[in-house]
């Protein structure tokens, strides 16, 4: 390999060296060339720019369509002229001094070419559900995270982040949630490698992403294509000169909205209420805990690539390094990035390359999602009270008064804990052309990574530090994937017929090893290591593997460039699956009809494209836990002999041969619409998808010693319709363009074997989640909130019979909310002036609702917690009319999970405002600079939503498929500026 690594660089060489001859041979020499510009119609067209390519040396056409060039201009050249809404011209100058040029209209987007699975496509080819996210949308948005650069950006295209923690990944959901328990995060697909984590990839060196969103074009994945695909194009080299490009940004963030909370005297005055006494004179602090724990982060960003090539080899090199520092105290992530892409045209039958990806991460997470008695950091800066500081007398910190409960800030400091990982990312592929019309690709990728996890619990610090003498943990989990995939191509035009067909094969396999130890009782904190514990307090280490086979076929033809026809057919093999069913069979079909070209349409001179779309095809799902078909083993089933404890082992998971692959049938409708140039263009699509034989942890009778199985059980339903409209607005000396996108989709469970199954226990309430058949994925479940009594305080509920209790029973739950909103929406407009441009991007969701688990414990009044400022208008005497029931210690009837806590989640955001300006090109030329660009851009900088909770855009179980809509003490989205530079030369 290094062998062969050596031989491109020293043709690289060659190729430059040759060029630095040729060179040479193009003598300067003072000139002038000059002409006239033209459009179709013979009119003059006023600023064209026209430019010696591979100089400086330009000018741009007056209002009459002349333009002159003068200076030491090299007897050889190509001259380009170039203006929006027009197809760039290139023209030769040898020998000439006059030259004219005619430009013809460009129809944008049309011709645009999309990358779709093993292979590209023209956009007016597409029959299938596609949407892309060009390079342009993308460098417009600074962000260190890549799933988070499609938000609001794609239509049917959902993105939700778990919390706004710099550790955070994203979760993705291609025209919703398709799956109970088997996994619904679309594939990712980097340069041919499919992938799952994108956590670790530099959004800088991305180009274009396209997702796949409907059975007919995601079937060429098969298994993995079940819930969308991400392909995701990194950027290559292009011919011509060296071109080095640096971009730098610092930015600051913090958490946008803060809570009110009961002050010192109001939380005594409440303790006292509810019994509880002590020495206040000892409790005299006032700390403002929010102000403690919340602080302005600040991130880096600095990137620098070099790309350029020849006509033969192409390449680009890149390395980045983003810090952040989160608004959460303690939160921090760090990573660096290394990139190589080569391509090389050994000759006009053969081509290779290589993609190639390094990163060395690590990040320190901040616990939440928990309650502050847990650790919770969020949960803590409300429930702990302000009347006691941070640290006792002799450096330890302060607990609550009433309970061992750790203060916030021994949560964020009073532990070590860090996650270091590597990870590899590569391929290499050939190319081979033969008997003309057929192509051989060989493509060859690994994914490996390492990651190593610490942390050390301080033996002095903290209370439960000093219980446990301390504690010490190490995990360290490591993974590989290979996959190797042949195809055959065959591309062919005859008169108005076009055919591309395409077969292959693909092999993967995966292979994941974890160890860890935990240890208790160090002697001090000078070895902070597990070998430095004296009690070992859990070990283990446990190895899994999965492969796939699979066969891939395709077909498009299309006839006069109006019949358009899409086939796919794939089969895939999945180690996951008991031998009777463990190939699944997924086909898919599409058909798009032009109807601009056909001749009764000719009147209409300002439509350029018009197209129906029909789609319909089959995936599968096999995103679930490795042996699941198997009957396992479990470990641990201790048994005593002879007065000691001897190893035993019992049956865990049952057999299940007949498990099969989860099937989602999808039909797409849809219709693409472009007029004025390709200045307004509209997508719209409606979808239903239906999935049967969902992979699902039922229970068993008990009879067979089983609690429960994966079984094939239950169908779900989703369907909806979306809209994408891009137009460009003004197109003058100011330039103004949008982008608007908007979303409806509707879940729901159609069969389920169960009656209903409750889940998720939330805040020692009990479970929030009813799934069941009729339901959406995502309901809210709890009880029914009537309101408090004027006489006693105490709160009622409305049971089942529509009737008021003080006491309902677990039946009286019902359905309380929908975490799902009724539609999601994008809009981004840029209007650019000269050399200044302005970006405004709005994004947001309507309809969804929240269970706000944070207020029961901080409404509750059951415990020694402190307060929300609301609880002050609490019930306090008989004839009190309020919202807010009596604080009654040691009882949850008033706290129960409830209509009291639901919330409408709705919110529209300015999600970014980036005001950019690029210097002008008369002092870049003095400054022997390309481009330089400066920019200011503001982050989630408006929120507008009911929502009375830290953000509404959170989910306390991240990417869950049911466990959805809830906040308890999550780690707010947070508000950011950023400023930055980009340099080109």
């Amino acid at each position: 390999m290094y062998k062969s690594v050596l031989r491109v660089y020293h043709k690289l060489i060659l190729c430059t060296v040759i060029g630095l001859m040729m060179s040479l041979t193009a003598v300067a020499q003072q000139s002038t060339i000059k002409g006239k510009v033209l459009d179709n119609s013979g009119e003059p067209i006023p600023g064209v720019s026209v430019v010696l390519k591979g100089t400086t040396i330009g000018t741009i056409t007056g209002f009459d369509g002349n333009y002159v060039l003068t200076g030491e201009i090299p007897t050889e050249g190509i001259l380009v002229y170039s203006f929006i809404g027009m197809l760039t011209q290139e023209q030769s100058i040898l020998g000439r001094n006059v030259i004219d040029a005619i430009l013809e209209e460009e129809v944008l987007g049309l011709d645009e070419v999309i990358v779709v699975g093993y292979g590209t496509q023209e956009k007016k080819d597409i029959t299938g559900s596609v949407a892309v996210v060009a390079a342009d949308e993308l460098e417009s948005r600074p962000n260190t995270q890549l799933g988070s650069l499609l938000q609001g950006r794609a239509a049917g295209v959902r993105v939700v982040s778990g919390s706004g923690k710099p550790s955070e990944g994203i979760s993705i959901r291609v025209r919703g949630t398709n799956s109970i328990t088997a996994g619904s995060e679309p594939l990712y697909v980097v340069d041919g490698i499919p992938t799952s984590d994108t956590r670790s990839l530099n959004p800088a060196d991305v180009e274009t992403m396209t997702v796949l969103k409907d059975a007919s074009s995601a079937a060429i994945y098969g298994a993995q294509g079940a819930n969308g695909v991400v392909l995701i194009t990194t950027k290559r080299g292009k011919s011509g000169k060296t071109q080095v490009s640096l971009d730098a940004y610092v930015g600051f963030s913090e958490v946008w909205n803060t809570l009110e909370v009961l002050n010192g005297e109001q939380y005594r005055d409440l303790m006292t209420e509810m019994g509880q006494s002590t020495d206040w004179d000892r409790y005299n602090k006032n700390t403002d805990w929010q102000n403690e724990v919340f602080q302005r982060g600040v991130s880096q960003n600095y990137q620098l690539s070099v790309s350029g090539g020849s006509e033969k080899t192409n390449y680009y090199i890149s390395g980045g390094w983003v810090k952040q520092e989160g608004a959460i105290r303690s939160s921090k992530m760090d990573r660096a990035n290394f990139k190589i892409n080569l391509d090389q045209e050994v000759n006009d039958w053969l081509s290779l390359g290589t993609r190639i990806a390094y990163t060395k991460y690590s990040d320190v997470d901040v616990n939440d999602n928990n309650a502050v008695n847990q650790g919770g950091v969020l949960t803590g800066v409300i429930n702990t009270p302000s009347v006691i500081g941070i640290y006792n007398e002799d450096g330890t910190f302060t607990s609550n008064p009433f309970q061992n409960w750790e203060n916030p800030i021994a949560s964020t400091d009073g532990s070590e804990r860090e996650y270091k990982s590597d990870r590899f990312l590569g391929n290499m592929y050939i190319n081979i052309d033969f008997l003309k019309d057929f192509t051989f690709k060989s493509n060859f990728g690994v994914d490996f990574s390492n990651g190593v996890y610490d942390y050390f619990l301080d033996p002095y610090l903290t209370s439960f530090g000093r219980a446990k003498s301390g504690i010490g943990t190490n995990n360290t989990d490591r993974s590989t994937y290979w996959m190797m995939e042949n195809t055959l191509s065959y591309n062919k035009k005859l008169d108005n017929h076009a055919i591309e067909a395409l077969v292959g094969g693909v092999a993967q396999k995966f292979l994941w090893e974890n160890n860890y130890i935990s240890t208790e009782n160090f002697s001090s904190n000078g070895v902070k290591t597990t070998n430095a514990g004296s009690i070992i307090t859990s070990a283990g280490n446990n190895k899994s593997e999965k492969t796939n086979t699979s066969f891939i076929s395709r077909l498009n033809y299309a006839f006069a460039d109006k019949y358009l026809l899409t086939a796919n057919f794939r089969a895939d093999a999945s180690s996951a699956f008991g031998p009777e069913n463990r190939w699944g069979y997924f086909p898919s079909f599409s058909a798009g009809w032009r109807l601009s070209q056909e001749s009764w349409m000719e009147g209409l001179g300002f439509l350029n494209d018009l197209k129906l779309r029909l789609g319909w095809g089959i995936v599968g799902n096999d995103q679930i836990r490795n042996y699941a078909y198997f009957g396992l083993s479990g470990s641990g089933a201790n048994y005593p002999i002879g007065g000691q404890a001897m190893p035993g082992t019992y049956p865990s998971a049952i057999d299940n041969n007949t498990l099969k692959w989860e099937e989602s049938e999808q039909t797409n409708l849809g219709l693409d619409f472009s007029m004025l140039n390709g200045r307004v263009q509209l997508t719209a699509d409606a979808y239903l998808r239906q999935t049967k034989d969902l992979l699902l942890d039922a229970p068993l009778p008990h009879s067979t010693g089983y609690d429960n199985a994966l079984q094939n059980i239950g169908n779900l339903e989703n369907k909806g319709i979306e809209f994408s409209l891009n137009t460009v607005n003004i197109d003058k000396a100011i330039k103004w363009s949008s982008t608007f996108n908007i979303s409806f989709n509707r879940n729901e469970v159609t069969n389920l074997v169960v009656e209903s199954l409750p889940m998720g226990n939330v805040a020692g309430r009990g479970e929030a989640i009813l799934l069941e058949e009729g339901q959406p994925l995502g309901t809210l479940y709890g009880y029914v909130w009537g309101g408090v009594d004027p006489e006693t305080g105490n709160g009622y509920y409305i049971d089942r019979n529509g009737e008021s209790t003080f006491a309902p029973t677990p039946e009286d739950r019902t359905v309380i909310g929908d975490a799902n909103p009724d539609f999601f929406y994008g809009l981004n407009n840029t209007v650019a002036y000269k050399d200044l441009e302005l970006t405004v991007f709005l994004e947001g969701s309507y309809g969804n609702d929240m269970l706000n688990a944070t207020r029961i414990d901080s409404e509750g009044m059951s415990d020694p917690k402190n307060q929300l400022l609301t609880t002050n208008n609490r019930w306090r005497q008989p004839g009190d009319i309020t919202d807010i029931p009596k604080a009654s210690w040691a009882s949850t009837d008033n706290s129960r999970i409830s209509t009291r806590f639901i919330e409408d989640a709705s919110y529209l955001r300015v999600k970014t405002i980036t005001l950019s300006y690029n210097l002008p090109q008369k002092l870049l030329e003095k400054i022997k600079l390309n481009r330089v660009k400066v920019y200011a851009t503001g982050e989630n900088l408006f929120t507008l939503t009911d929502y009375t909770g830290f953000d509404p855009e959170v989910n306390a179980f991240g990417g869950s498929n049911t466990m959805k809509g809830i906040d308890y003490g999550t780690y707010p989205q947070t508000r950011n500026v950023i400023f930055g530079l980009n340099v080109t030369f």
